[in-house]
């Protein structure tokens, strides 16, 4: 006899029990939804950059009038993809960790809420991240920091993005909110919620805490191209090290990274308009 009948599946023939069982498992089901849902976001950005020039095309004329809905709504799915494909990853580690949580409590017949919860309110969090950094690419981009390639028109403004990021690196508020990331059980363990609505505030709370960690890390997709793939990878690889507990030598040695490459930009920036460099 198969462990199937603690989940009420033994009255099932055998391969629709083993399928409930399976799905009755919080920590399995947070890894197939993680590993889903991050492969559709980095399918669909590889599909938007590969028709980048005819979608993104009304954006990049600063002249141009009023944008539609559609053209917004392609920007905003266009960050709402970037945010699956590089934030859930880096977010494993919190879901899996109540996803572990959740699965010993149902073993032991307590009341439990599905890791969907806690990923939705995590998930809100971003989207609201999306919405925003989907205004901002419309002003900059409008004001002409953008060029034809949704990268930074200018090494100065590159350069700024690039420092900006790196000193937040070294901040105090980066570091705390980056703690909490890494080490989420203490968290849960003092906010431990058995209702749908409960655990949905847990992963807003997780959220604000990965938005306090990354967003200025985020920020770099203006600086190196919005649809910069490679960056992208790059960027989601380095948010996820840091909170499957890297130190703080760590962190700092990216933001050193960040800010002279910045410097770099600024003077990349300047040397284009010395006497006998301009065109």
């Amino acid at each position: 006899m198969t462990d199937n009948t603690e989940h009420g599946f033994a009255s099932l023939p055998p391969p629709a029990a083993a399928l409930g069982s399976a799905f009755a498992r919080p920590k399995l089901i947070a890894a197939a939804c993680i590993i889903a849902l991050t492969l559709l976001g980095w399918a669909a950005l590889a599909l938007m950059s590969a028709g980048q020039g005819d979608m993104f095309a009304v954006l990049c004329r600063p002249s141009a009038g009023a944008l539609s809905a559609a053209d917004v709504s392609v920007v905003a799915l266009m960050w709402t993809a970037m945010v699956l494909a590089m934030m859930l990853p880096s977010a494993a580690p919190m879901i899996l960790t109540y996803a572990e949580i959740a699965d010993t409590a149902a073993r032991k017949g307590e009341p439990v809420v599905s890791p969907f919860a806690l990923a939705a309110g995590y998930t809100v969090i971003w989207l609201g991240y999306a919405a925003l950094a989907t205004i901002l690419q419309i002003a900059v981009t409008r004001t002409a920091l953008l060029n034809s390639g949704l990268a930074a028109a200018s090494g100065l403004f590159a350069g700024a993005i690039f420092i900006a990021a790196g000193v937040y690196q070294f901040s105090a508020f980066k570091h705390a909110c980056l703690r909490q990331c890494q080490h989420p059980f203490p968290f849960f363990f003092a906010n431990w919620a058995t209702t749908t609505r409960g655990v949905f505030r847990l992963g807003l709370k997780q959220g604000l805490f990965c938005v306090g960690c990354c967003w200025a890390m985020m920020l770099v997709m203006f600086a190196v191209g919005i649809m910069n793939i490679v960056w992208m990878a790059g960027l989601a690889v380095v948010m996820t090290v840091e909170k499957i507990g890297a130190g703080r030598r760590f962190s700092h040695a990216v933001g050193a990274a960040l800010i002279l490459i910045g410097l770099g930009f600024v003077a990349a920036g300047f040397s284009a308009h010395w006497p006998g460099h301009a065109i």
